[in-house]
């Protein structure tokens, strides 16, 4: 009898055992639900808001003519520049913040238009980018900055005019040889939320903290292998004036056509535009997705300002300034 029992009891194990086993096969046959990246989860959303490139970065700049012709008094007229520029001479009804505070600032817009200016307009880029991807998608740019409202403002823009690229080695004349598209990964983003809005505002925080970014003309001709360079001009502007050499040519930019792609993560992405305005527009977004993005400062106004036939600084207006 006790040989059976130990017989029995041994039996009871080996069926525990097997039993074990099987539950756990079970678990690990179990369908998994596939966990979306956050990158993707941003992308989605943004793409499904009415958000994607192609519409943030449309109808986004207005001129100094056209926001002194329409009055001062009909917009909400942020000016990021420093307290002191500011003080020493300014847009009449013009509020002073940071690009770090825009949006708080913006919360007393009331319903006007807002506009933002600086002292060129680029880093009034980055600020507008926040703005649009917060829900202000009426606010805008004044082209130039303050260096197009008045000659008392206008240094900003009449020192960093220049011609650094004309006969540089890593200048490509045109033709140009503008390097095709590849394929590359998408950055890496990091959330503890699910939830598209949620990723995006964490995104625009990140933005607005990191400060302006942007790039010297100096630093990417010097060594343009170290980037990935992205010429934002149509390919007849490429053909006519050439480019910075190994540069691609990634316009138009949409993520629901999947132009991310064309973008290399691994570098510092850098976007060259006429004039920086665009490319800290352009910047700003990508930034936002996650890339480690640069605007090259002043475009090609400050690589081939003698061979510009349009796109020029021509110098700024004589609109009044009030100081405080």
């Amino acid at each position: 009898m006790e040989k059976f029992m130990k017989y029995f009891m041994l039996v009871l194990f080996a069926s525990a055992v097997m039993l074990a086993g099987c539950s756990d096969d079970d678990d690990d046959n179990q369908p998994t639900t596939p966990v979306t990246s956050t990158y993707d989860l941003l992308k989605d959303y943004l793409i499904s808001n009415n958000m994607d490139a192609d519409n943030i970065i449309a109808d986004w700049i207005t001129s100094a003519e056209g926001v002194f012709t329409t009055g001062v008094e009909n917009f909400y007229i942020i000016d990021i520049r420093g307290e002191a520029d500011f003080q020493a001479g300014h847009i009449e009804g013009a509020v002073n913040s940071t690009l770090g505070n825009i949006l708080t600032t913006a919360e007393a817009a009331n319903g006007k238009p807002i506009i933002v200016v600086c002292y060129t307009g680029q880093t009034a880029g980055h600020a507008v980018m926040a703005l649009r991807l917060s829900g202000y998608a009426d606010a805008k740019v004044m082209k130039w900055g303050m260096s197009g409202w008045n000659q008392a403002t206008s240094a900003p823009w009449t020192n960093n005019t220049g011609d650094a690229a004309i006969g540089h080695a890593n200048w490509v004349a045109a033709p140009g040889n503008i390097t095709p598209n590849a394929e590359f990964a998408y950055p890496v983003l990091q959330s503890s939320s699910q939830d598209g809005a949620t990723i995006l505002a964490e995104r625009v925080a990140a933005l607005l903290g990191g400060g302006f970014n942007g790039i010297t003309n100096a630093d990417v001709l010097a060594s343009p292998a170290n980037y990935f360079i992205n010429n934002y001009w149509a390919e007849g502007d490429v053909e006519h004036y050439g480019h910075i050499a190994g540069a691609y040519r990634i316009l138009p930019f949409t993520l629901k056509d999947g132009n991310d792609k064309n973008l290399d993560a691994s570098k510092a992405v850098v976007t060259y535009c006429w004039t920086g305005q665009t490319s800290s527009m352009m910047t700003a977004y990508l930034k936002v997705l996650g890339y480690d993005a640069k605007s090259l400062l002043f475009g090609a106004n400050g690589l081939i300002y003698s061979n510009l036939e349009s796109h020029q600084y021509m110098g700024a207006a004589d609109y009044p300034l009030v100081t405080k």
